[in-house]
């Protein structure tokens, strides 16, 4: 059954998808965990996770998906990162005492400046965050600052046109095309590898079937 929502709630929904608060904040990154789950995975297939890969996810939200990610490979050292408090200690609660001894861990950030020394990861990856950055170029040179010769960075992002169709997506939201972001990526050392376009059907946040057209950025740098 449809559902619908006030202006109010509307914005609140969309407050809480730039940076999940509070309770609420909870229970809209439980929702995002099951409704991007196959972007998530996508994104991690796409990886090509080695044997003692150090990675990189920016954005993990509840980070549901970690066990995901450990069965792709042995000894990954995993970093997430997160501006939401609420959402790092989501985060935590998946790790049991075995996966505490072992090279995972989540860290706040600003938004802008990530933490870490130069030619630091192997892979990163980031999923639905990129409509949030504050200085998009600044960001991805952020991005390749911290990633090896050779590293993969992947970024998806559900496409332009479809974002607009969702009456919570409004002025937090900078919206992309395929063609706005590789005009983007034009000013960084990044390469574009692949192009992935992928199309899946999933509840929106009114309870109706939505097809959701989304892309996986494929970068080397």
């Amino acid at each position: 059954m449809k559902q619908e929502f006030t202006k109010k709630q509307l914005e609140e929904i969309e407050k809480q998808l730039s940076c999940p608060t509070g309770v609420k904040g909870i229970e809209i990154a439980n929702s995002m965990n099951l409704s991007n789950i196959s972007m998530t995975k996508n994104s991690i297939d796409a990886l090509k996770i080695s044997n003692s890969n150090r990675i990189l996810e920016v954005g993990h939200g509840n980070c549901g998906h970690l066990k995901y990610i450990l069965n792709k490979a042995t000894n990954i050292n995993y970093i997430g990162l997160e501006i939401s408090e609420t959402m790092m200690k989501e985060a935590l609660l998946q790790l049991d005492k075995q996966q505490r001894s072992k090279n995972i861990s989540f860290q706040l950030y600003d938004g802008e400046k990530i933490p870490f020394r130069n030619n630091y990861f192997d892979k990163i990856f980031t999923v639905n965050t990129l409509y949030f950055w504050k200085s998009p170029i600044n960001f991805l040179t952020e991005l390749s600052r911290v990633l090896k010769k050779d590293g993969i960075c992947i970024i998806t992002f559900a496409q332009k046109n479809f974002m607009q169709s969702l009456p919570f997506v409004n002025n937090k939201f900078k919206l992309y095309s395929n063609e706005n972001i590789k005009l983007l990526l034009k000013n960084t050392v990044f390469t574009i590898v692949n192009t992935l376009q992928k199309t899946e059907q999933v509840k929106s946040k009114s309870g109706n079937l939505v097809n959701r057209k989304y892309t996986l950025i494929i970068l080397k740098k």
